[in-house]
């Protein structure tokens, strides 16, 4: 059997992912060095999209005002520029919008003839990622395979999951809605929808599925709702040190009283990473078991316009939000969904119908459902590990992905939400930009020790952006 025959240089960094971490890491790798090719893998037609900004809805609005948009840190007006709107500061823009800005960024990018000459588009679904002579073969599921010298793990989150215990009652049902992000919705039923979650992925459905003749309830444990923008004057993070989750609440609350519960959230935000990293194995667990659904409300907030639709929806009945548990749900006669619901505090549960059920559970990286693809081929290899709180990956400090051996996989890293239980922040863009230029960074320094096949010294080493 005749042997692949593997190309010389210059060296390959596969990107697989081209939502905003991939295309931002892309970006900069082509931009901070000029021996490198980018490869990078998309399923979808339009790059930079994501789940995060391919809803094509007006109603869907940045979270973030879009004078903290930019996607360079170095540049943070680069986006209000764009824009051509000074005053467009404190707006809240569209999420179309935004990922027409990210798709401009590579067109920019690639109008250098060199750096057009270096970059190319694979469009599918990397399924295998394979070491090979201290190489790796990427393989997409169309059959197609090609080597690179380093892969970017950018995929981003998983599929939302339906809630424990009652997937089995869930039928392959078009009123079961299992994610809506990848759903007609227009094509749901009038009458009482059910929604699944009271969070950011509920507030964008609720938005769109509003109309005459419908009513929607939004079913969580606790029936927290995001809280809006508003004005947060810039102030320093408090004093009281934040050694544990007990004292860091103790201390926002004090600083809250003084400066307003924004300003207080916003203070924390540059250094949130560095307290979550110092913070013992058991003081996260305990954040994420008792803090995070308080934290997240305040953290991540939704735009001032959208805030008050959802509470006129609330006030005018159109929009139900229940505190409970959801203990069964299946399909009835008269094509209806019948729910079990045991509201919270209550020993009884009640029975509710509806029209349809729509999973709107917050979006995470579920390692639990890697059971075939990428991500279960690589961790059969033991060449991943998801880390010990289950929040995504185990990945060092430079991104590098560890292994089932505790020791970093040659060659392989991780961007975006996979890194979350490294840095916690690691979902929105003003994290985001700062850790794309990061891997871009840890994976040209490698490449550069590994030597061998082609230093990258001979095509000029740099790493400040031009």
């Amino acid at each position: 059997m005749m042997r692949e025959r593997l190309p010389d240089t210059p060296y390959v960094v596969t990107v697989i992912g081209g939502g905003f971490s991939g295309l931002l890491t892309a970006i900069h790798l082509l931009r901070d060095h000029r021996g490198v090719r980018v490869r990078l893998v998309e399923k979808r037609e339009r790059l930079g999209e994501g789940r995060a900004y391919g809803a094509s809805s007006p109603d869907h609005l940045l979270n973030v005002r879009a004078a903290n948009m930019s996607a360079f840190p170095d540049r943070p007006r680069h986006f209000l520029q764009w824009l051509g709107e000074e005053e467009a500061a404190d707006a809240f823009v569209s999420r179309s919008r935004y990922a027409e800005y990210l798709q401009s960024l590579l067109t920019a990018e690639l109008q250098d003839l060199e750096a057009g000459q270096r970059f190319s588009r694979k469009w599918g679904q990397a399924v295998e990622a394979t070491p090979v002579e201290g190489r790796w073969r990427v393989r997409l599921a169309c059959g197609h395979a090609f080597y690179a010298d380093a892969v970017i793990l950018a995929v981003g989150f998983t599929p939302p999951a339906w809630p424990a215990g009652i997937a089995g009652d869930i039928p392959a049902n078009p009123r079961f809605v299992a994610d809506p992000w990848s759903h007609d919705l227009s094509v749901l039923p009038p009458g009482d929808l059910l929604l699944l979650g009271t969070g950011l992925t509920m507030v964008d459905m609720a938005l769109t599925l509003a109309r005459p003749g419908r009513r929607l309830t939004a079913l969580s444990r606790r029936g927290l709702v995001p809280l809006g923008h508003g004005p947060a004057p810039a102030a320093p993070p408090p004093a009281a040190p934040m050694r544990s989750p007990a004292r860091a609440l103790a201390a926002l609350r004090s600083h809250a009283a003084s400066v307003g519960w924004r300003s207080a959230v916003d203070s924390i935000r540059p250094v949130t990473t560095a307290l979550w990293q110092r913070w013992t194995e058991a003081d996260r667990a305990r954040f994420l078991r008792h803090l995070q659904p308080w934290w997240d409300i305040h953290r991540h907030r939704m735009a001032p316009i959208v805030a008050e639709r959802i509470g006129s929806m609330r006030d005018s009945g159109l929009l139900d939000v229940q505190a409970g548990r959801l203990e069964a749900v299946h399909a009835i006669d008269g094509g209806l969904v019948e729910a079990v619901i045991r509201p919270r505090g209550q020993a009884r549960a009640v029975s509710q119908r509806f029209a349809a059920v729509i999973n709107c559970a917050s979006l995470q990286v579920d390692s639990g459902a890697w059971r075939d693809g990428l991500m279960a081929g690589l961790h059969a290899q033991g060449l991943l590990r998801a880390d010990s709180l289950r929040l995504g990956l185990d990945v060092d400090g430079a991104l590098r992905v560890i292994g089932a051996d505790g020791r970093p996989s040659p060659g392989l890293y991780a961007v975006g939400p996979l890194t979350r239980a490294a840095f916690w922040e690691a979902v929105a863009v003003p994290d985001l930009r700062g850790q794309t230029a990061l891997a871009a960074r840890a994976v040209l320094l490698d490449l550069n020790k590994r030597g061998g096949r082609a230093s990258l010294d001979r095509f000029g080493f740099r790493l400040n952006r031009r």
